[in-house]
């Protein structure tokens, strides 16, 4: 078993709002309306709350119910966005040249070795959305297995979550979920026939599944039954046991808060039970909603297989402690106690704890990422000022670097403990992804698993610079551009910033981004602090109270691009998505000046109200709790919809949310739409576009894709003055 945090990356002073004097409830408009043949005007119905000493107003909490109103009123601000987006000149040409790329571009999503077998995730040449392939060895033709889209409801799509096949690869355990809802069933598929099993289970979004050796069955999480919507929705799931060819009603819960005496179990704990090939460690896992840090613990596989596990504790979260991997006897540990950029350990099974743990890898220079189990070593996965890398702890603790083919970041390293050596996705900002292989002499040779696109990258390049924030700490900053760009501040410029989970913004091939580029765009990244670039210390130097560093050196960095005149002002445009609307809310209602157009991605607006949502109980490791005053005060700071102000004239904005969205409720983005266009003083289009038949973006088509980043681009191009992009 190897495990990294599958982040839930789900995420997600102010003067009180002035006009807004009603008492709670009471009721301005009764539906929404337009103005002039506009976006609609929502009502304003305020609500107080009086937290901490302080009255906080919320005009549009009616929202939150996300009852028929809401929908009429979200409907009706995406026909508005779509009718401005729509009549953007060369917008068409502009998705025409995004979707061919996109379609040439083969994307692999995930790689396992089972058996005689290797399957993989890809999404082929063509096609809307991913598939599951199978092939007989490394040089085999690929069978398709499954393509999800025939789960799909008349009208919509479906997606494939998560997938395992059975260490034999005569079996594969997947989810599948309509929409882009996330919202996984399991099925389990015969790969030699690929017909299904007749069971299926439900309520499986985090299935993260582990199979027996023997491959007749696997462990699972499940959550809990609730309502759709309810708060309580990740609260209290537990890992199960499921044996093939059985109804999954009798099913064994073998590890949660209610049948695990003696633990501490939060109700917010997603419990995950792990086995290894060739190793008789069951491995019980507590990931506390979207923290990093883990808890977790050892016990007989057999004796948890049998639903009887004596379970032994391994680390706590005071351990630091974000990742593991089993061989054999052992329990390798990666951990961040006294080493922000990260260290190696070791236990055993016979005293599997961290007090009596060996250090095999010392904190370096380079930031450990991940580190996967193989029959012949440990692959660890390394993050070297923004470049990726891989060492080999040799089982007699030799440590060796793997040379590169070239300046990248990796997408995933794939091993197991039946096969020697690994693979790996390698990546640039222009340069295309490889899937290679690695021998346990550390030769590298590259393989076919994801061919390169016909696509000509010589026309552009990247480079690695830095940007100096407020208080003085260097930023990485990364800009990709065309080759001969004139640094004259005449080109568009679209910076895009996260900075939370300690999430790194690694290079990754633009090959949608190649036409604005082609348009004289350039495209920047700032690696904020809140992410994990460089090390744990550059995640807490941006998280709850330390946030605000995370929006300021996105400001930084784009006044450093105009200070080089990669661009101007009225050309700058700025993105952010999911936790990252938190970055270019805040840099919006600070610097309402500075950009002339904000991009809020599915993005997180009201961190105050964001715990009330149902993903909003597993952020508060990373936000904080409006129970706690110090959070409190940490959530107002960051909360953007608290800090816009009537009069200031606002840039065009662009809100996005998908209406199945499990991670950001689709309520934030509409209620700073609404606050924003009540607020501004400008003639700036503030506009939000809604995708019905989608969620957060993960389980989205390819089309649905095309679609966003075309209107996005033609925004920004209309925005910031291009010709070719002025409508009438």
């Amino acid at each position: 078993m190897s495990h990294t945090i599958d982040r839930r990356a789900l995420l997600a002073s102010s003067a009180a709002l002035a006009g807004l004097t009603a008492a709670p409830g009471a009721v301005f408009a009764q539906t929404p309306t337009s103005a002039a043949g506009g976006p609609p005007v929502a009502p304003v119905r305020p609500v107080v709350d009086h937290l901490w000493g302080q009255d906080v107003v919320d005009p549009y909490r009616w929202m939150e119910a996300e009852g028929p109103e809401w929908k009429d009123y979200a409907l009706a601000e995406n026909a508005c966005a779509r009718k401005l987006l729509g009549a953007i000149p060369n917008r068409d040409k502009l998705f025409d040249a995004i979707n061919h790329n996109s379609g040439v571009n083969v994307v692999l999503g995930g790689a396992q070795l089972a058996g005689e077998h290797v399957f993989t995730e890809l999404r082929p040449a063509g096609a809307d959305t991913f598939k599951l392939y199978v092939r007989n060895g490394l040089t085999g033709a690929d069978r398709l297995l499954l393509d999800p889209d025939r789960f799909a409801p008349a009208g919509s799509h479906a997606s494939l979550d998560w997938w395992a096949a059975s260490p034999d690869g005569r079996h594969v355990v997947l989810g599948i979920s309509p929409g882009g809802s996330e919202a996984s069933v399991a099925h389990v598929m015969v790969t030699e026939t690929g017909e299904f099993l007749p069971e299926t289970i439900d309520r499986t979004e985090d299935g993260s599944p582990s199979w027996t050796d023997d491959g007749t069955g696997f462990f699972y999480n499940r959550l809990q039954q609730t309502p759709p919507d309810s708060l309580d929705k990740f609260k209290l799931s537990g890992a199960w046991f499921h044996r093939l060819h059985t109804d999954p009603a009798s099913d064994v819960r073998v590890f949660a808060k209610d049948v695990s005496q003696g633990l501490e179990i939060s109700d917010i704990d997603f419990p995950i039970v792990g086995l290894t090939p060739g190793s008789d460690i069951a491995v019980g896992l507590l990931i506390s909603g979207v923290q990093n840090e883990i808890t977790a613990y050892a016990a007989s596989a057999a004796a948890t297989i049998a639903g009887k596990p004596t379970w032994r504790q391994v680390c706590a979260p005071a351990d630091k402690v974000t990742g593991l991997a089993v061989h054999r006897d052992h329990i390798f540990l990666m951990s961040h106690d006294g080493a922000s950029r990260y260290k190696v350990l070791k236990t055993t099974a016979a005293r599997p704890n961290v007090a009596d743990a060996t250090l095999v890898v010392p904190e370096s220079a380079s930031v450990i990422r991940g580190i996967a189990a193989a029959r012949d070593a440990i692959y660890i996965t390394d993050l070297n000022a923004g470049l990726g890398g891989i060492r080999r702890l040799g089982l007699d603790g030799t440590v060796t670097t793997i040379a590169m083919p070239f300046a990248g970041a990796i997408g995933g390293v794939f091993a197991d403990t039946l096969h020697d050596g690994c693979w790996f996705e390698l990546e640039g900002w222009v340069t295309p992804a490889t899937v290679f292989r690695v021998d346990p002499d550390g030769r590298v040779t590259p393989t076919d698993l994801a061919p390169k696109p016909p696509v000509d990258v010589s026309p552009y390049t990247s480079e690695e610079t830095f940007c100096t924030a407020a208080d003085g700490v260097k930023v990485p900053l990364s800009i990709v551009y065309r080759k001969g760009l004139a640094r004259d501040g005449s080109a568009p410029l679209l910076l895009d910033a996260y900075g939370a989970y300690g999430i790194t913004e690694d290079p990754a091939f633009l090959v949608r981004y190649l036409p604005f580029l082609d348009l004289g765009g350039v495209y920047a990244t700032a690696h904020v602090r809140g992410g994990g670039e460089l090390g744990e210390d550059w995640h807490l130097a941006g998280k709850k109270a330390t946030k605000p560093n995370t929006w300021r050196d996105m400001i930084a960095a784009a006044e450093h691009l105009i200070a080089e005149r990669y661009t101007s002002k009225p050309k700058l445009a700025i993105i952010g998505g999911s936790a990252g609307g938190i970055t270019v809310g805040r840099f919006m209602t600070e610097r309402p000046d500075l950009a002339a157009v904000v991009i809020d991605a599915v993005g997180s607006s009201n961190a105050l109200r964001a715990e009330f949502s149902p993903n909003g109980p597993p952020n508060i490791p990373e936000f904080g709790t409006v129970t706690v005053e110090s959070d409190f005060k940490a959530l107002f700071e960051m909360d953007a919809y608290q800090h816009v102000k009537d009069g200031v004239a606002y840039p065009s904005v662009l809100l996005t949310t998908g209406l199945n969205d499990p991670r950001v409720s689709s309520w934030e983005p509409t209620k700073m739409t609404a606050r924003l266009q009540a607020a501004n003083s400008s003639k700036n289009p503030i506009i939000l576009r809604v995708e019905t038949d989608a969620g957060h973006g993960i389980g989205s088509t390819r089309g649905q894709r095309d679609h966003e980043l075309a209107d996005e681009f033609a925004f920004i191009l209309w925005r910031t003055g291009d010709p070719k992009f002025q409508p009438g």
